[in-house]
């Protein structure tokens, strides 16, 4: 363990194991608590209100998150590894606070043990993998870290790192607008699941669909029977998890759940809006004579 923490040291990369290990530390306490105030149990605190108004544990995670922040902006230079990496967990700790209300900011309302709730904890695991995967030393533009790109002596290979880098974050972009976003999140760390992600169909309701698949029947059907073929275990597997982590795991609940948010999100992305085309001599005054 020990020589695992000195290579993690050498490389850069204990700060960002300090973050992930207060995101986590975070995420499973604040859910712990909720738990517990959910079900009234005496001798737990329960929500903090000021007031009469309910002060959101996102609340906190912003001001931990600001404060670790700039602590870190502050002593970039100076700070030595232990003060770095507590830095950096107090850091992880407000983010963790803050995405487990990721569904409260999206939704501008309190949907925490609603279905659309659910936001959050997806929130919560994109930042898991995209942590995950910086911490094992996967990044988007890792050929950035090539010698010769980074002495900028070959201008060859510079091209080349700045040709592929282009390349990737579009290939991301046309993924993600296709709505497969864990695919795109991914495929930023390895090229070839962008390229698998870019030539297949894209899902139903995404923004790709609208403006590709308005007009072309045939594509939009396959999409949709795919869509629901494919990811209805994907979605019961990820509601049991949601369910497991909220505090409702039952297996009859996710079967229920799964087949309704196929019907809710499984539909035709609605036709793009015609263009508008504004003649020269038209205003809202009318003509100029």
């Amino acid at each position: 363990m020990r020589r695992w923490l000195d290579e993690m040291s050498a490389q850069g990369r204990l700060p960002l194991l300090c973050f992930l290990f207060g995101f986590i530390v975070g995420f499973l306490l604040i859910r712990l608590s909720v738990r517990l105030i959910r079900k009234q149990v005496r001798w737990w605190p329960g929500n903090l209100r000021s007031g009469g108004v309910h002060i959101h544990h996102m609340v906190f995670g912003v001001i931990l998150m600001l404060l670790s922040g700039i602590g870190m902006v502050t002593l970039y230079q100076s700070a030595d590894t232990m003060t770095a990496g507590l830095l950096a967990a107090a850091f992880g700790v407000g983010a963790a606070l803050t995405l487990d209300e990721f569904a409260l900011i999206f939704y501008l309302r309190d949907v925490y043990w609603e279905e659309q709730g659910r936001t959050s904890v997806d929130a919560v695991f994109v930042a898991l993998a995209v942590t995950g995967l910086l911490l094992l030393g996967f990044h988007p533009l890792w050929l950035l870290d090539i010698n010769d790109f980074r002495s900028g002596g070959n201008i060859e290979v510079r091209i080349f790192v700045v040709a592929f880098a282009v390349v990737n974050l579009g290939l991301a972009a046309v993924v993600i607008a296709k709505g497969k976003i864990w695919t795109g999140l991914f495929g930023m760390f390895f090229l070839p699941l962008l390229v698998v992600g870019a030539l297949r169909l894209s899902r139903p309701g995404a923004p790709w669909a609208r403006w590709r698949y308005a007009d072309r029947r045939r594509l939009m059907y396959r999409s949709i029977v795919r869509e629901r073929r494919y990811r209805r275990p994907v979605i019961r597997a990820k509601i049991f998890v949601q369910d497991l982590i909220a505090g409702k795991p039952d297996v009859e609940h996710v079967r229920m759940a799964a087949e309704a948010e196929l019907t809710r999100t499984v539909v035709p992305a609605p036709p793009a809006p015609p263009p508008r085309y504004h003649l020269p001599w038209s205003s809202e005054h009318g003509p100029d004579h």
